[in-house]
């Protein structure tokens, strides 16, 4: 298996194998940027098909995480890790002990967060054994930075709609969610309130069941959900939905959702813009639960939460604007500007250093 000509290498500082016999846990961490300070990001836990995919997975999503704190104004860098099992039938103390042991060995470089197939019950385990976890505070969400992830999007949907359609609130719009995990839940929730029209969808038909009893969106089956008759599209599942046969099956006219990765390969930005459909970067508008976990590791005042959050959908201003002056697509914008302040607190660095010596 390839690591350094492997297509989504990104010149990552530190990337780290693992397995235990006895409690059977198969991981990677991937530290992709430290410049800003120690890589942040999700442990996510799914039964992948095999190690390349798991490793392309962990890849991209610690690159994104450098990015999106750096869009966030955190202080922090961009990593990941993937646990290679099925979360519903492989986890057990033994793995999250097993687990935390991996994540301390790397001192602190990487610090692990909730993602996709972990829970905040997941981290508190892990806790025992590393300091090196965060997203398990007291909270008023006992910590879950899900209804932050949301509230984000929620913020970048809103912003979306004023830049293309000039509109200054959600009565009527019509919004499609695909997925209803926690973060999809919450979001279909606050879309509602505002006085969206919600269509969703989920895998598990028990999750959609409960957001129509309980919300009242208009359920919508998984293979029909992206190509909805909606002014915008939330994919809030797994990543990789948006690819060149599904975007020219698009009607609606903005995309932005919390799901990572949702472009399957770099030209796909090209290609919505080639149709006309306003892409927000996935990086830039689910940051949402970072900032969570930042302000909860920090112990940072929580009254002051919701207002990082909001400034989502000034950087996203930013980058809408610029896309539109340079006719490019809005990822490429978004990752030069994250670069831009990468590049830039690298020269700082090295400046503090010269006056030092």
């Amino acid at each position: 298996m390839a690591v350094f000509s492997a297509p989504s290498f990104d010149g990552h500082e530190q990337l780290v194998f693992a397995s235990d016999r006895n409690s059977g846990l198969r991981a990677i961490i991937a530290v992709h940027d430290t410049r800003l300070g120690a890589a942040v990001g999700g442990c996510r836990m799914y039964p992948y098909a095999c190690e390349a995919e798991a490793l392309d997975d962990v890849l991209r999503l610690s690159r994104g995480m450098t990015y999106k704190s750096a869009l966030a104004g955190l202080p922090l860098g961009g990593g990941k890790s993937v646990i290679i099992g099925d979360p519903k039938n492989d986890k057990s103390p033994e793995l999250w002990r097993a687990m935390a042991g991996f994540i301390d060995s790397l001192g602190g470089r990487y610090i692990a967060a909730e993602d996709s197939g972990t829970s905040v019950a997941d981290l508190r385990a892990m806790s025992q054994y590393t300091q090196f976890v965060s997203g398990f505070a007291a909270t008023e969400h006992g910590g879950d930075p899900s209804p932050s992830t949301a509230r984000g999007v929620f913020v970048a949907i809103r912003r979306a709609l004023a830049h293309r359609l000039g509109a200054n609130n959600l009565q009527g719009v019509r919004i499609a969610v695909q997925g209803l995990g926690h973060v999809g839940y919450a979001l279909a929730e606050m879309l509602l309130n505002a006085g969206a029209q919600v269509l969703a969808s989920d895998i598990n038909p028990d999750n959609l069941a409960r957001a129509e009893s309980e919300l009242g969106v208009v359920p919508v089956s998984v293979d029909d959900i992206l190509f909805s008759d909606v002014d915008v599209i939330a994919p809030c599942a797994l990543g990789g939905a948006l690819n060149a046969q599904s975007i020219s099956r698009l009607r609606a006219g903005i995309v932005a959702g919390a799901a990572n990765n949702q472009l399957r390969e770099i030209e796909d930005g090209a290609r919505l813009v080639d149709r006309g459909i306003l892409y927000c970067p996935d990086f830039l508008i689910n940051a949402g639960g970072i900032i969570d976990v930042h302000y909860q590791r920090a112990a940072l005042e929580r009254s002051t939460l919701n207002a990082h959050i909001e400034s989502i959908g000034d950087r996203l201003g930013e980058v809408l604007e610029r896309a539109d002056r340079c006719h490019r697509p809005t990822g490429e914008i978004a990752e030069e500007l994250a670069g831009e302040i990468l590049r830039q607190s690298a020269k700082s660095a090295e400046e503090g250093l010269r006056s030092v010596a």
